[in-house]
């Protein structure tokens, strides 16, 4: 990770405000005084798609029905020339302050904060968020989805909440903190400050109709208090990202409509794209290894079982983007009903492009993929193989494989994570029916970032952006409003925008693109390393490589970059993944030993994690039962993977979900009175457990071997005396429910293990250094 001088935090960061823990004393109000917004303010709804490619929605050139998004297009405007981060969370973090995603904080997903301050995963305290401004300006401002702006180790029950919702700016705020969840049985649901208390839920839920309507529900309570107040809606999906699921009505609409593969379906779309002016006449469909084709196999050299299998993982995909679609129109026809919708600025993005995560083949297994590291050990299942038609359902995670992630992102190449036009080229759609006269609707081709969004929503609603926050001077915003490219068709777009992601590098500027995909050595220095130049007025799909007949431009735009990256505290580049692996020692009492109570809700996903993952553990069952004492006494984890203890039958029963497949294990039958059982999970070699229940001191069941739960998995927490949510035992759940347990007393303890030497994490005592360098 070291690059000469670009390594470590120094007085070129300071300013930024992105640690908490600088401020230690706050000399003004949190809030100023609210003025009433100007008399007939616009509305404000901003709905962010997770992981939506750029040509999935109608007005790009996808065959998915989109017919409510397609009537903001035709009445609004519509960016073919818009631009985001490659990953979520940079995103939503630039898109609420208007800053550079690195400024921001987050030059990576908001998992973990190494210490560096573009890398915090933490907003900065002096950078006032959309809504904190709005509310300031007499707004209500409401949230619903995915946040995904805060650490994981600050999402537990007892964590400084500082970077949550309601402490950025929302006065309500309903969905999940992570970066995704199920959306038949989410992991863990938020509401305002506190997780939701649910046990199970009921059949035909779906989280995003739960979404819409608890939306729909922030308006209408606004309403029957306020009837003038504007306010500021940000719904952001959680789909369409992995696990990819859909309900089975609307994946049945789209039966059949993928079995002539995504070679065809990529060409329908890029015609449609030419036809419509969305991609330049100039514009050439990538092929070859330029689209990928090394890891995506062709749909021709299938046979017809891959075929059926592939075709639908794509039908659960266009399910999904129809729902939020339906989800849209929803809140179109509520506006409409309120006669509200035509002084509504409505905003439709994604956060970036579609995504190749599921693999060349795609998965059934999704945790068996996502979200870990290194190499895959020998036997390691990556599709546990289940039946076509559950994929989309409550019993499986799955995602789609990356040639539909390539029709996602048609025309461009590549995906997610990538510096190429495939990662960061994105749909946006504007539309506000009582504009003034001097903006006509139409196509913009104009170059928009992320970050101009909060500025231009900040001028059209009238709103000055806060000065000050936390007694700090407000940092001043990156983005700039493009409220003149709305009521000029050739009015001039941003001209320059700086990318990096995981050591890739790339620069816009006027009109040229320079890349370089891997990092460069510590002898190159910062701007070196090799480096593509692409031409993007003529080719804009990044086709034709030209720096080596442009090398003094290219090494300019290098040069260029790294003044940028300075200036935006992107170093140090994460050239060997280590950002990924660095955590502050604060969080070590995550993984101490803890004993936890039945019936409360789950211990949140990280929490729990911390005492399981990548490490043997016991868990220490304490319980009376009678004759008919039945239930669980643990559970951890969903459909996508997890392990539970039952009394199931008077007798114990440990199931075992690796990745989806079952394992069971029953015991002797117990006799009523108090039982102490407990739960070994020991690390074996090549990333397996065994597990074993001792049973009052006495060999019990065994499970000799299994693969090991890791990544992000299990990914829901722990309940004790129930299986929360998605169960971990579907057959169980099919004839139990969440299957509470019914004896008098249980008391569950986690003893965690030593670390496995498979686990990189390092601990570094971060919180120190960062005070002393501050000093």
């Amino acid at each position: 990770m070291d690059l000469q001088d670009e390594t470590t935090p120094s007085a070129a960061y300071r300013g930024f405000g992105g640690r908490v823990g600088e401020f230690t004393s706050e000399s003004e109000p949190w809030w100023p005084p609210q003025p009433s917004a100007a008399p007939g303010a616009p509305n404000v709804i901003v709905v962010l798609v997770d992981d939506l490619g750029f040509s999935d929605l109608g007005p790009f050139g996808g065959e998915i029905d989109t017919p409510h998004i397609d009537r903001l297009a035709e009445e609004g405007w519509t960016f073919t020339n818009y631009r985001t981060a490659p990953l979520c969370s940079p995103a939503r973090a630039a898109l609420l302050t208007g800053l550079n995603p690195h400024r921001a904080g987050f030059g990576l997903v908001a998992h973990t904060d190494p210490g560096y301050p573009g890398f915090s995963c933490t907003l900065p305290e002096d950078a006032p968020t959309l809504a904190e401004s709005l509310r300031a300006g007499g707004y209500a401002t409401f949230m619903v989805g995915k946040w995904h702006l805060t650490v994981d180790s600050r999402l537990h029950d007892g964590a400084d909440r500082s970077s949550w919702p309601l402490q950025r700016g929302f006065d309500r705020y309903f969905g999940s903190m992570d970066g995704f969840t199920s959306l038949h049985h989410p992991h863990r649901l938020v509401q305002d400050n506190s997780v939701v208390d649910v046990a199970e839920f009921p059949d035909g839920y779906f989280l995003t109709d739960d979404l819409t309507d608890r939306a729909i529900g922030m308006i209408d309570d606004l309403r029957a208090n306020d009837a003038a107040k504007p306010f500021f809606l940000y719904f952001a999906h959680t789909a369409v990202h992995g696990p990819i699921q859909a309900k089975e009505a609307d994946i049945a609409k789209y039966r059949g409509r993928y079995e002539a593969g995504w070679n065809a379906l990529r060409e329908e779309r890029f015609a449609r794209q030419r036809e419509r002016g969305i991609v330049g006449g100039d514009a050439a469909l990538p092929q070859g290894a330029l689209a990928d084709e090394g890891r995506i196999p062709s749909w021709d050299d299938l046979d017809d079982a891959e075929r059926e299998l592939f075709a639908r993982y794509m039908e659960v995909y266009a399910a999904a983007v129809d729902e939020v679609d339906q989800s849209v129109g929803r809140l179109i026809a509520h506006l409409e009903e309120r006669g509200e919708r035509d002084n509504t600025i409505i905003v439709v993005a994604s956060d970036n492009g579609g995504t190749a995560e599921g693999g060349p083949r795609g998965t059934r297994s999704y945790f068996a993929q996502f979200g870990r590291m290194g190499p895959d050990p020998e036997g390691w299942v990556p599709d546990e193989p289940r039946e076509v038609d559950l994929i989309g359902g409550p019993r499986l995670f799955a995602h789609y494989p990356a040639g539909w992630a390539r029709v996602s992102n048609t025309p461009f190449r590549s995906f997610k994570g990538s510096l190429y036009e495939g990662g960061v080229h994105a749909p946006l759609i504007v539309s506000w029916p009582a504009a003034p006269e001097e903006m006509p609707a139409g196509l913009r081709d104009q170059f928009v970032f992320v970050s101009d969004l909060a500025p231009t929503i900040l001028e059209l609603t009238g709103t000055p952006r806060l000065d000050r926050r936390h007694g700090k001077e407000a940092v001043p915003s990156d983005g700039r409003s493009v409220v003149d490219v709305l009521g000029a068709p050739q009015a001039p777009g941003r001209q320059d925008q700086y990318f990096e992601c995981f050591g890739s590098r790339a620069l816009i500027e006027d009109g040229w693109k320079a890349v370089s995909t891997t990092p460069p050595t510590r002898e190159q220095g910062a701007a070196g390393g090799v480096w593509e130049l692409y031409r993007l007025a003529e080719d804009p799909t990044e086709t034709r490589d030209v720096a080596a007949e442009q090398e003094e431009r290219t090494a300019r735009l290098a040069g260029r970059w790294r003044e940028e990256a300075w200036a935006n505290a992107v170093f140090p580049l994460d050239d060997d993944g280590s950002l990924h692996r660095i955590r502050p020692a604060t969080e070590r009492p995550l993984g101490d030993p803890v004993a936890l109570v039945p019936y409360r809700p789950p211990l949140e996903r990280y929490r729990s994690a911390a005492l399981t993952v990548l490490r043997s553990f016991e868990v220490w069952i304490d319980v009376v039962t009678t004759a008919d004492s039945a239930g669980v006494l643990v559970a951890h984890g969903d459909q996508g993977g997890g392990y539970l203890v039952a009394i199931d039958g008077g007798a114990p029963l440990v199931s075992y979900n690796a990745y989806g497949r079952m394992h069971r294990a029953r015991g002797a039958a117990l006799a009523p009175g108090a039982h102490r059982l407990v739960l070994r999970m020991a690390e074996q070699d090549d990333l397996r457990w065994s597990a074993e229940l001792e049973v009052d001191g006495a060999a019990g069941v065994r499970i000799p071997s299994v693969p090991m739960l890791l990544g992000m998995a299990p990914f829901t927490g722990i309940s004790v005396g129930y299986d929360y949510g998605g169960p971990v035992d579907w057959e169980l759940y099919e004839r139990h429910r969440s299957y509470r347990f019914d004896g008098p007393a249980l008391v569950v303890r986690y003893l965690p293990g030593a670390r496995s030497a498979h686990d990189v994490t390092e601990l570094r005592e971060i919180d120190r250094e960062v005070a002393r360098v501050a000093d």
